[in-house]
């Protein structure tokens, strides 16, 4: 996460599960509401996790020697930091039109005064 901007500080969840994160976007997203979490299978990959109802989608972002990408992307486009990454898919400039819309970064610093209950903890990993 270091180097990156504000908009992937107030997003990144850190070591959450899925079941948490579509409780999380259920629950206080809408359609395009979107967070970035630690993926489950991959070491040092993201997962970019979008609601469009009924459900809650999930890309994996992995980084690469040219940068970070969407990992099964059909045109896989690299991108200097997730910012970049992720801003070129909110403003549509990005290629892979299979992206669910991302309108609505749910931004963690907003929910602090809401009570999750022990299904919402997560936990930030620093190396």
């Amino acid at each position: 996460m270091e180097g990156e901007g504000r908009l992937i500080q107030s997003i990144y969840y850190g070591r959450i599960g899925s079941e948490a994160t579509e409780m999380l976007l259920e629950r206080f997203g809408r359609d395009g509401s979107f967070l970035l979490r630690d993926s489950d299978t991959v070491r040092g990959a993201y997962c970019l996790c979008v609601r469009k109802a009924p459900f809650v989608h999930t890309y994996r972002l992995v980084h690469t020697s040219a940068g970070w990408s969407l990992q099964d992307s059909r045109q896989r486009q690299s991108f200097r930091t997730l910012e970049t990454l992720i801003e070129s898919y909110r403003g549509g400039t990005a290629s892979d039109v299979s992206l669910a819309p991302l309108t609505d970064p749910l931004d963690k610093t907003q929910l602090r005064d809401h009570s999750f209950g022990p299904e919402f903890v997560y936990m930030e990993m620093s190396t």
